[in-house]
């Protein structure tokens, strides 16, 4: 018999309706983890990005604290990341659930992605506009929202897309402290007695209906939030 033959006949077997409702679960904390953990990171990027702009924030140590988060937090490797956040909140006995954890470990490690993107974007918008702006006596905030933000956008939103399609890949590490995600929830079926081909490909086929669906919802937020150059020709 061979693979495709072992498949056919395990299938009726597996996809009954507990293992369908446990795998969905498993999928439901894969999007708590990933867009949770990515929406917050991203919100605390973008504030250190801002704080990073001279024009926002004159203090130069407070820039420099902002640059330090950046670089430790995106060096350290996820896994890395995610055990040091487990063990701290064990030794400070906070007894925090797993999925606080898992959301921690992602908005982190997304926050220093999330900060390196969008200082690329605003680098991308030339300083004598900034210049010009502030000798209108405009506000740094003003400046950025108004100015800034609409030119920027097109350059942010890209990679930001790669950057949590990324971070959804990412979580299938925080199985390692026990959360039931995809990958957990693909592991413990297979010592149910199920073939690893089974559970894994199905796994597969999970993680990629939900980076199929983030990536097209990404393409249409681009599509709605990108400025479009406007033809200045008659």
């Amino acid at each position: 018999m061979n693979a495709w033959d072992m498949l056919l006949a395990e299938a009726p077997r597996f996809y009954t309706w507990w293992n369908l409702r446990f795998l969905a679960i498993a999928v439901g904390n894969t999007l708590i983890a990933a867009v949770a953990g990515c929406s917050i990171g991203y919100a605390i990027g973008f504030l250190l990005a801002v704080l990073r702009l001279p024009q926002i924030n004159p203090v130069a140590p407070l820039r420099a604290l902002c640059i330090l988060w950046v670089e430790i937090f995106r060096r350290i490797p996820f896994l890395v990341l995610l055990l040091l956040v487990f063990f701290l909140s064990q030794f400070a006995r906070l007894e925090a659930p797993l999925w606080s954890i898992a959301v921690t470990a992602v908005a982190l490690r997304m926050s220093a992605l999330a900060a390196e993107n969008v200082r690329a974007g605003f680098e991308t918008v030339r300083r004598t506009q900034w210049e010009a702006a502030l000798t209108m006596n405009l506000p740094g905030l003003t400046t950025l929202r108004r100015v800034v933000l609409p030119q920027s956008w097109r350059v942010i939103l890209p990679p930001s897309i790669v950057h949590v399609l990324s971070m959804v890949k990412e979580t299938s590490l925080v199985s390692q402290i026990g959360f039931i995600e995809i990958t957990f929830a693909a592991k413990m079926l297979t010592q149910r007695g199920f073939s690893a081909l089974i559970t894994y490909g199905t796994a597969l086929v999970l993680y990629f209906i939900i980076s199929w669906a983030l990536a097209n919802l990404g393409r249409w937020a681009e599509r709605r939030l990108t400025v479009r150059p406007t033809n200045l020709t008659p």
